[in-house]
């Protein structure tokens, strides 16, 4: 495995030589390297989803790629290197299971999600970030980040006891989006506050909101799919339907796909 490694490591050093690298490569900057990173991560998620194992380990190849390239643009600037890297996330590892690495007992799982939120807000003391919601990326999709943000301060408490508070809230913010003009400014504002808090929901159901949306959007495109087929093979296109008639098309579909 070390022979990989550094065999891809020498590769990422080749690609960006000044001399005789790769012009694209050599181009490239922190900035400009993050959608691919982004997009790299997401072919892993779908790798895992379609449970395509073998694509999995090419996809997993591609973000491992991300991350060199990265430490070869540090190393360049002299900050640090990949080794600096590893031995980073080692380090951490190692602090943040001391029920594996050191002396302390955990009794299941959520004793040891209480002591690493514990851990992490240490460290982020340590650094300077005393908020409970420092260190959240704003550049995390909007979903996620809404997650973690009330997941955050569920840590210290502030959090509805239960998930029937929560449905009073998204019930709540439907009465507002209602009663907000289309026209409103506002409209878009108490939309985001609706849906802030059904992801609360969610998150009560210890569900992940972007896989619940995920999978909705699958089962959506499963369906109009389904529906498209149906009715070019009567029509020759979509165009020639009505709506009604795409909306029939939709429940047959519907009770089909249930039925399988």
């Amino acid at each position: 495995m070390a022979d990989n490694i550094q065999r891809l490591l020498t590769i990422m050093a080749q690609l960006r030589d000044k001399e005789t690298g790769c012009p694209w490569d050599l181009k490239q900057n922190y900035a400009s390297i993050v959608p691919y990173t982004l997009e790299e991560a997401y072919e892993v998620a779908d790798a895992i989803a379609r449970e395509d194992f073998t694509e999995l380990k090419d996809e997993l190849g591609d973000l491992l790629f991300q991350v060199v390239f990265y430490a070869q643009i540090t190393k360049e600037e002299g900050r640090f290197e990949f080794d600096d890297c590893v031995a980073a996330i080692c380090d951490k590892l190692e602090r943040r299971h001391p029920h594996v690495f050191a002396n302390q007992t955990l009794a299941d799982s959520d004793a040891v999600l209480k002591n690493w939120e514990a851990l992490k807000s240490t460290e982020r003391k340590q650094v300077g970030q005393h908020s409970v919601l420092d260190n959240i990326p704003q550049a995390m999709p909007a979903l996620s980040r809404a997650n973690k943000l009330q997941k955050r301060c569920a840590t210290v408490g502030f959090d509805w006891p239960t998930v029937e508070g929560c449905w009073l809230k998204v019930k709540e913010e439907i009465a507002e989006v209602e009663a907000t003009s289309p026209a409103s400014p506002e409209l878009a504002e108490e939309l985001g506050d609706l849906m802030f808090a059904l992801v609360n929901v969610v998150r009560k159901h210890k569900l992940d909101p972007e896989a619940v949306l995920r999978a909705a959007n699958n089962k959506y495109e499963q369906r109009f799919r389904a529906v498209e087929q149906a009715i070019t093979a009567q029509k020759g296109s979509l165009a020639q339907a009505t709506l009604d008639e795409m909306e029939a098309s939709w429940q047959q579909v519907k009770q089909q796909l249930k039925q399988k």
